[in-house]
């Protein structure tokens, strides 16, 4: 028994179907249905002898309901410099992990442009619900016209994020990769090292400035060399310095002075000669992860252009399952 074929989608059908329908059927089934329908409409075009008119493509238009709130700026409510119940400061609220390029001069009288990581904070009163976020974005653009930033407009971004907030105290920040052309010891191979550095900056009437640089180097260990028939368990350590400074300090200064106080320095390119002399160097200046932190103090302690220091040392042992670390903390002002 041959049974009517049915419609399968849109524009797809069988003539036979069609035929079996009468122009009543087609017409109340037009109207029982709860939109027009492409596929009725076909077949009452077929059944009339005329051409269906192309199915529409376009999306039905979206009618939205008039709001009641305010689109201009100067009408809508500032929910963030309302009052806040709950009588608590925050020490630093803002926006960190914003990507922005720095323009750095070098000691060799030349520039460096990188990438740097740059966090904006205000201190936040008890009484005030939040601050405004998208106002330090526009501090920092317009502070440097929307180009690189450079470490001598640091001061000055800081100084307008806190008048713009109407903040107490502002801090700034800036994290970015730092390189160095260095030759290798013996061959003078020259390669590029890289050297993370930070910029941080307070103020809040006066204006407090610091440098963090971040050096890697080796470390031999002295234990092991003592006890050893041959040989000696060494490693890369990272040895990290945050300082106050009174007066210009390279970058390149403070890496030579994190480098001499460990073992030895380690290099982007090393031929077979240069490989000899840093292990034999090495091996010559045994260090503890102590003996490293204590002979950075020292250096800095005879640096006149440095007043406060944080210091760290962390190796990261060959042989042993865990990493040796030493702080020291010292400022060189409380001594006058």
């Amino acid at each position: 028994m041959h049974s009517p074929n049915l419609v399968f989608g849109p524009g797809i059908y069988r003539s036979d179907f069609a035929e079996s329908m009468s122009m009543s059927n087609l017409e109340n089934l037009q109207s029982a249905s709860t939109g027009t329908s492409e596929e009725t409409e076909i077949l009452m075009a077929q059944r009339r002898g005329t051409p269906a008119a192309p199915a529409s493509t376009s999306k039905p238009a979206r009618t939205t309901k008039a709001g009641s709130k305010p689109t201009e700026k100067a009408a809508m409510t500032d929910i963030q410099s309302s009052r806040d119940p709950r009588n608590v400061a925050i020490d630093r609220v803002g926006v960190k992990d914003v990507v922005y390029p720095l323009t750095l001069r070098t000691k060799d009288g030349n520039s460096q442009t990188t990438v740097a990581t740059i966090n904006m904070y205000v201190a936040l009163p008890h009484h005030q619900k939040g601050t405004h976020m998208s106002r330090f974005l526009e501090v920092l653009n317009q502070q440097t016209q929307n180009g690189p930033i450079t470490p001598q407009q640091i001061p000055d971004v800081a100084h307008a994020i806190k008048e713009r907030l109407n903040a107490e105290t502002a801090f700034f920040e800036a994290s970015f990769t730092y390189f160095v052309n260095k030759k290798a010891p013996v061959t003078g191979t020259e390669g590029l090292m890289d050297y993370r550095v930070t910029f941080e900056c307070t103020t809040n009437g006066t204006t407090d400035f610091l440098m963090e640089v971040s050096a890697p180097a080796a470390s031999l260990c002295p234990c092991s060399k003592e006890i050893s028939e041959y040989g000696a368990h060494n490693q890369r350590c990272r040895i990290e310095a945050k300082v106050r400074m009174d007066g210009v300090l390279w970058i390149e200064d403070l890496v030579t002075i994190l480098e001499e106080a460990a073992s030895c320095a380690v290099f982007a390119v090393l031929k077979r000669p240069d490989e000899k002399y840093v292990t034999e160097a090495a091996y010559d200046n045994p260090k503890f992860v102590e003996d490293i932190i204590r002979d950075l103090a020292v250096a800095l302690e005879r640096e006149k252009r440095v007043t406060s220091y944080e210091i760290s040392s962390e190796n990261f042992e060959s042989i042993h399952n865990h990493n040796a670390y030493a702080m020291i903390t010292r400022d060189k002002r409380k001594k006058k």
